[in-house]
This record gives C-alpha cells, sequence and structure tokens, in this order.
C-alpha cells in the first residue's frame, strides 16, 4: 500500500513537471510567433529605426527659373524640380491681357536655370514669320538682317544697306515688286532674286 502511494505521488510529480513544460512552449511559440510577424510587417523606415540609423526624411528638390515678357510679376521664381511652365507663368502672377497666350506649351517640363519669356501677340507674329521663313529658305525683305539680305543672288552690303533704308522710310515692302523702288536694283537684278524673297 505505502509503494502504491509512492507510485502515484511520483505520476502527479511527473504530470505537474511535463504541463508546466507544455505552459513554457507555448509562451515561446507564441513570442516568436509573435516577433516574426510584426517583423514582416515593419517597413523600411521602421526597420531602419530598430537597427538604430537614423531616417532622413527626402526633402524635394528645388529650381530656379527667371519668368520674363507679357506676365504681371517677372521675376526669378523657386519652384519644385517636377513644376512645369504654366506653374511658373502662374507663380509670376499670370499672363497680361496683351500676351500670346497660346505660344509657350504650359505643359512642358522646366529645367534649372531656365528662362521663361511669354511674348505678346505681336512678338509672337514676327516670329512665327521668322519660322516659316526660315523652313521655306525664302528671305523676308520686311524682317531679314543685314546678312540674311547679303545671301541674295547679286545683293552686297551697299544694296542691303540700301534696302533696310527703303523698309525703315516707306514703312516696309507690300510686294516683292517693289523691291525694284531701290537705285541699283531693276529688273535684271529682280529677275534673279524674286525666286529667293518673300514679305
Amino acid at each position: 500500500m505505502k509503494e502504491i502511494k509512492i507510485i502515484l505521488c511520483a505520476l502527479a510529480v511527473l504530470q505537474l513537471l511535463s504541463c508546466g513544460g507544455c505552459k513554457k512552449k507555448a509562451v515561446l511559440y507564441d513570442s516568436s510567433g509573435l516577433e516574426e510577424s510584426l517583423g514582416e510587417k515593419d517597413s523600411k523606415e521602421e526597420a531602419l529605426e530598430a537597427s538604430g540609423e537614423e531616417v532622413v526624411a527626402e526633402e524635394p528638390k528645388l529650381i530656379c527659373v527667371y519668368v520674363c515678357g507679357e506676365v504681371k510679376n517677372p521675376g526669378v521664381y523657386e519652384l519644385d524640380a517636377q513644376s512645369r511652365i504654366g506653374e511658373a507663368v502662374e507663380a509670376a502672377g499670370g499672363m497680361t491681357a496683351e500676351a500670346a497666350d497660346t505660344f509657350l506649351n504650359l505643359a512642358e517640363h522646366m529645367t534649372d536655370g531656365q528662362k521663361i519669356e511669354v511674348p505678346s501677340r505681336e512678338e509672337a507674329k514676327t516670329m512665327e514669320e521668322q519660322r516659316e521663313q526660315q523652313e521655306s529658305g525664302l528671305v523676308n525683305l520686311n524682317t531679314a538682317d543685314m546678312e540674311q539680305l547679303m545671301t541674295l543672288t547679286g545683293i552686297g552690303e551697299s544694296k542691303a544697306h540700301d534696302i533696310l533704308n527703303y523698309r525703315e522710310q516707306s514703312g516696309g515692302f507690300r510686294t516683292k515688286e517693289d523691291l525694284m523702288q531701290i537705285p541699283g536694283i531693276k529688273e535684271r537684278v529682280f529677275e534673279k532674286i524674286k525666286d529667293q524673297i518673300t514679305v
């Protein structure tokens, strides 16, 4: 009888030890699982903080642009590097009433140090005419400078100067044939250059 009691006590002790071990193991498993779960959810910034490294937020990159011409407040403006021309014009107070509001591509991205000039409608018209002239290869008697006029057949420095003087005094050429009003440029010279000029 005494031996049976000893055996029962021993079994009870073993059972207690066994349960205690299970409890300890369960706690360790839960803790480990939680740590693993948190590790998966950590963002890059949280991981850096956990390692002791300092997390530095990136500052937006800025550029400086010069906005001038037909805007209300011309000047140098500091904008985000991803800004577009329209935002620079807006920062300068917007366009004036005389501005050629469709000349610039307002959706175009800018670069640091860029000059953004909003032309007037008159200036835009002149630039468009010059562009068309360059594409056509013709010399416009009303806009060409001395060097451009001297590219014409038979037109030297002296005659180019006379063309500029006539243009200034008469208010410009209305037809190509008006060129023959200039002394020294008669029909023979005109015939040589008529296909090289425009007004």
